[in-house]
């Protein structure tokens, strides 16, 4: 199922974003909902609290007495570490029991407060951040939460920063403005991402891609470190390393709006390994995709050798954000050929302008055909430059 994570600073409007989608259909799983049911009266979470911090964090009806708790286990690293080993545990455990009760074809979101200090990102499929600069939200808090200025700030204080959920942020959205105006973008957000998604993820599709240039965006680079972290998070240890190579690797280069990754493993058979786990990540295979246009290499000068250039080919059922992603093996001439081309590429502006020509004619050719007859205009056009530069670079390493 789709697992998308929701989160945002202290007023910044999580629970109205959950509130739109949860009336879209989606399940919504509140973390901070979850942590106050765990330890309500009669809970075992209540009285493994009470055992550990003594009966002075109960309230007189036999409540949790939260402020009493705070005092005790946060007056030392100690403390709060006993408090985290008795309610992770339980809130992880109520967390899989909604997971799994919700159907197999359910858009999952999880509000978590703390999802980038707990650093859940790269285990979910799509990272939702509700984003309003601190001010705004300290002063939120201040006249409709009646919270004390100081204490505002000590709780923003203590959350992790804008910056650093932007970094993992796929959606940023922006509740700074009138009350209502987030509405319509969450309902285009839910039509037109997070329904294509589930059901490409469902299905093992590939999200469809437009063979079109675009002008270079810096966003690119941060967008496929969100993608080589769900990726490693898939691989575990199978993956040897993994890169952002192809065009949007390049600053400044226009290229496709198609983020290009490379993961090298072992083997074959080790890319075969983990089909079903890039798959469920958000990762299809494109199975009909085995190997590289194949070029000459020093082991058959004369000719080529296709088992040197197999590899398998994944792609994104995202369809906000298109990927590839290319698993080749550890030191064969297609993984070397495309980590050398991306950085001859960064470092050779003639180089990058004879390529820009080439995309731009390649472009131009599939423009007047639709599906995989513009995909085959396309390539017929930019594979004999890759042979071409394939062997200049080669030269150049000799």
């Amino acid at each position: 199922m789709l697992r998308i994570g929701l989160t945002g600073g202290m007023g910044a409007g999580k629970s109205t974003v959950a509130r739109i989608l949860a009336e879209r259909g989606a399940v919504v799983i509140d973390a901070d909902a979850i942590a106050r049911e765990v330890v309500a009266p009669g809970t075992e979470g209540l009285a493994a609290l009470a055992q550990a911090f003594g009966p002075e964090i109960l309230a007189a009806d036999g409540s949790l007495d939260r402020p009493a708790l705070a005092a005790r286990a946060f007056a030392d690293e100690e403390s709060r570490k006993k408090l985290n080993s008795i309610t992770h545990p339980l809130v992880g455990k109520r967390t899989k029991e909604l997971i799994d009760a919700a159907e197999s074809d359910a858009i999952l979101v999880q509000d978590i407060p703390l999802l980038v200090e707990s650093g859940m990102a790269p285990y979910l499929h799509l990272v939702l951040v509700v984003d309003v600069d601190a001010e705004t939200r300290i002063r939120r808090l201040v006249e409709f939460r009646g919270v004390p200025e100081a204490d505002a700030r000590a709780r923003i204080s203590a959350q992790a920063t804008d910056e650093q959920r932007h970094a993992v942020a796929d959606v940023l959205l922006d509740n700074s403005g009138e009350p209502g105006a987030i509405e319509p973008v969450v309902h285009r957000l839910w039509e037109r991402r997070l329904v294509p998604f589930e059901r490409n993820l469902r299905a093992g599709t590939v999200a469809a891609r437009e063979l079109r240039l675009v002008p270079a965006d810096p966003e690119w680079a941060a967008q496929a470190q969100r993608l080589i972290a769900r990726l490693a998070a898939a691989c575990g240890s199978a993956a040897i390393r993994i890169d952002h190579i192809g065009s949007t690797a390049v600053p400044d280069l226009p290229a496709k709006d198609v983020i290009d990754i490379q993961i090298t493993v072992a083997d074959l058979t080790a890319a075969d390994g983990l089909r079903d786990a890039l798959g469920a990540a958000g990762f299809p295979v494109k199975s009909h995709l085995a190997h590289d246009n194949p070029k000459p290499t020093g082991a058959d000068p004369a000719g080529t050798d296709t088992a040197l250039w197999a590899k398998r080919v994944h792609g994104s059922a995202d369809p906000g954000r298109p990927a590839n992603v290319h698993l080749r093996v550890e030191g064969s001439p297609g993984a070397e050929f495309a980590l050398a081309l991306r950085d001859r590429l960064r470092a050779d502006a003639d180089l990058r302008s004879e390529y820009l020509t080439v995309k731009r004619k390649a472009e131009a050719a599939a423009a007047d055909s639709s599906g995989e007859a513009a995909a085959e205009a396309y390539y017929a056009v930019k594979e004999p430059w890759f042979d071409d530069v394939y062997e200049r670079i080669r030269g150049a390493a000799d």
